[in-house]
């Protein structure tokens, strides 16, 4: 039997799946908590609830796409929540990045209220999103892989189970460490060719051919060079993701000194009020723009 897909969250990763989804044929429910985000959906056979548990009264298979730990707590184990309107045998399929920790407990409680839940989050960002390429990291039981896997096929490319439940919200912190210290690398490689009176748009095209390339060279380094930083992974956010990675460190002893200079360097965009730029913009600390 097909699934009844039910969608929280539309902003831009959210809006970008919940149309990818109804091109591939599937009818939606969907909740967001601002009518101008229902508003901006281009997509067909959707219908919109009221609160996620009246969302999940219609569902089988419910996503959530959400900013942090607090707002994923809200929709599915708050009041009016999923969990409240929870039928039996229902997935739920987490695809915010959150606490490791707080993914497993309420893994616990959808199990004990009949159903269950994947921590699935993304990478790829907003056009990832859009393209339906994203890299989604899973966690959780493999039987509910399998059932989510024609639906995660709708929306990226890059589809591991990584381990049990916690385990994607783990690689994700992983990835945007990388993906804040590559940065980070980027913008300390233009710092010098600047320096040295070197044209870093010329420096970058020779690293693109060598050892040194990758995706965050590629498109964010374009970024930097063009001061285009129209968010597609706002700093503020990925500010708050490497907090949830330093925290995991914390609480298994580990010390990550480079993701401690990269979180710093998030945290003072936050603090200049540019948290909503692009995380690529981090580059503007380092070269003092």
């Amino acid at each position: 039997m097909a699934e009844q897909i039910g969608y929280i969250g539309l902003g831009i990763m959210g809006k970008a799946m919940v149309e990818n989804l109804t091109r591939a044929g599937h009818s939606v429910n969907v909740f967001a908590r601002r009518k101008a985000s229902i508003d901006a959906l281009k997509a067909e056979n959707i219908e919109v609830f009221q609160s996620p548990e009246a969302l999940a009264q219609a569902s089988s298979l419910i996503l959530c796409c959400v900013s942090d730990t607090p707002d994923v707590e809200q929709v599915l184990t708050g009041p009016e929540s999923v969990i409240k309107g929870l039928k039996p045998g229902t997935l739920v399929i987490d695809m915010s990045t959150i606490s490791p920790e707080v993914t497993r407990a309420m893994y616990r409680q959808f199990r004990q209220a009949g159903g269950s839940l994947l921590d699935a989050p993304v990478s790829g960002g907003e056009v990832g999103a859009i393209a339906a390429t994203l890299s989604i990291m899973v966690g959780g039981d493999e039987k509910d892989f399998a059932r989510a896997l024609p639906i995660f096929e709708c929306l990226g490319k890059n589809i591991i189970h990584v381990g049990e439940s916690g385990a994607g919200q783990v690689a994700k912190a992983c990835n945007n460490l990388v993906a804040a210290e590559t940065m980070v690398a980027v913008a300390e490689a233009y710092l010098l060719a600047k320096s040295c009176d070197v044209d870093p748009a010329k420096v970058r095209e020779a690293l693109l051919g060598g050892f040194a390339y990758s995706r965050v060279l590629e498109l964010h380094g374009q970024r930097v060079l063009e001061d285009n930083y129209k968010p597609g992974f706002k700093s503020r956010l990925h500010a708050k993701d490497l907090r949830i990675a330093l925290d995991s460190a914390r609480a298994h002893s580990v010390e990550l000194p480079g993701a401690e200079l990269s979180s710093r360097y998030l945290e003072t965009l936050v603090e200049q009020g540019e948290g909503d730029l692009d995380s690529a913009a981090i580059a503007k600390v380092i070269l003092g723009d």
